[in-house]
């Protein structure tokens, strides 16, 4: 039996089932995109995960069935310059660390979008398992003209490769199912939501039987493998998000006009 924890909040449900704490992305008719309270949520989650020796597995989901998470909600990037884009992304890097450095297995279960701040979270978790219809991506070039933290990118580039990260990244295309499982970023690959349901009870019944500190030595060694020498990039995300095409872009998506890029 599921049971809501003291916690939990607005658009972001955390409930433990048994030896599961699920964390539900709950912004349905939004895609599930990510305000900064949904963040924190997020970080608290793992720390509960980390806390509770009853809790053997960590899974994610958006609901609605139309997206995993489809970024950061664009209303919260409004008056942003580029100090403000530096806070954001070590913001969002201090989550997807937490996530990635969370002790018991974390599984991400994909329907729909996974896009921006949500490929992020995606790929912070140990095992990806989506349907058909999902859709991957941070197609940024064409819609904000921002960037990613240099975390981001590492992530990214340590699932996809160098030649897959920047084909997406520079033509800002969406990866099929079908793509992202050929790539090993989705590890389980299944029709759909009834096919998700099945797929996700049966790995974490598994992943609940397995040697934690196995685990935890495996997720471990990997995350230090990753970050080791990992250059600073705040120079970069600066000049990004102190652009006049940044500033120029979220108001024409609020807008819902097409933003028109000058390269400065």
């Amino acid at each position: 039996m599921s049971q809501e924890l003291d916690g939990t909040q607005r658009d972001l449900l955390v409930e433990r089932d048994g030896p599961v704490l699920r964390v539900t992305f709950d912004r349905p008719k939004a895609h599930n995109a990510l305000t900064f309270a949904m963040y924190e949520g997020l970080y608290d989650a793992c720390e509960t995960a980390d806390a509770d020796d009853d809790v053997k597995v960590l899974v994610l989901r958006g609901a609605g069935g139309r997206a995993f998470v489809s970024g950061t909600d664009i209303a919260q990037f409004a008056g942003f310059d580029g100090s403000a884009g530096v806070a954001y992304e070590e913001r969002i890097s201090r989550v997807v660390r937490r996530l990635e450095d969370t002790a018991v297995p974390t599984l991400a279960a994909v329907d729909g979008y996974c896009i921006g701040g949500g490929l992020a979270i995606a790929a912070a978790c140990d095992l990806r398992i989506a349907t058909a219809a999902s859709r991957f991506g941070v197609p940024i070039a064409r819609t904000l003209g921002n960037c990613l933290s240099m975390d981001t990118y590492a992530l990214l580039l340590g699932h996809l490769g160098p030649a897959r990260t920047l084909d997406m990244l520079l033509r800002a295309r969406l990866l099929s199912a079908d793509d992202a499982h050929a790539a090993g970023f989705v590890t389980q690959l299944v029709d759909d939501a009834a096919g998700l349901d099945d797929a996700l009870a049966e790995t974490v019944d598994a992943l609940a039987s397995h040697a934690p500190l196995s685990m935890w030595a495996a997720k471990e060694s990997l995350t230090r493998l990753r970050r080791a020498g990992l250059p600073d990039g705040d120079d970069i995300v600066q000049r990004v998000y102190g652009s006049a095409d940044f500033q120029a872009a979220v108001r024409s998506f609020a807008a819902k006009e097409r933003p028109t890029w000058k390269g400065e």
